[in-house]
């Protein structure tokens, strides 16, 4: 395989709404690594001759079109790795626990609004906790956010109590 280089590929790479969190991103830098050497190893056994792309997961295919990325150019590899290895080493991560395991769709949503609104590359790790029952509770490196249905209740549970037995709030 000769050798190829373009000077056309894209300054900045994005992240698919797909790919949320940091485990999704470490997968698709194996597999980054894992084409890359298959492609080397394939070059070096048939020199001259066209070589075609292994098989990639949906998760980089989705990548590689959103950034209009050829692999089997070595500097779209490369590029594409040395992004990834930047979103894995200083991207935004938080979490965010529910009562019951979100939609695929409905974390789809939450990573657009997200990249759109707080941090271009952020990651998100979903947790469950079955107490919450409604709501979420949300977690950074240094802030903690209960949106649950309980921590509402909670802070207005005069008013609550009022509702429920007929009394006027205090």
């Amino acid at each position: 395989m000769a050798r190829e280089t373009r000077s056309d590929s894209p300054a900045k790479l994005k992240l698919p709404s797909l790919v949320a969190g940091p485990v999704d991103v470490a997968r698709l830098i194996r597999e980054l690594e894992a084409i890359d050497d298959s492609l080397l190893q394939l070059g070096l056994r048939t020199a001259g001759t066209p070589t075609k792309m292994p098989k990639t997961s949906y998760l980089l295919e989705k990548t590689v079109q959103l950034n209009k990325l050829n692999l089997l150019h070595k500097t779209d590899r490369a590029a594409l790795q040395h992004y990834l290895t930047m979103v894995s080493d200083k991207a935004p991560v938080m979490h965010v626990s529910f009562g019951s395991d979100p939609s695929p769709a409905f974390i789809e949503k939450l990573m657009d609004w997200l990249r759109r609104e707080i941090h271009p590359e952020v990651l998100l790790t979903v947790g469950l906790q079955p107490s919450l029952g409604a709501g979420c509770i949300l977690r950074t490196t240094n802030k903690y956010f209960d949106l649950s249905l309980r921590q509402a209740f909670a802070k207005r549970r005069d008013l609550l109590m009022a509702g429920l037995f007929g009394e006027a709030p205090a």
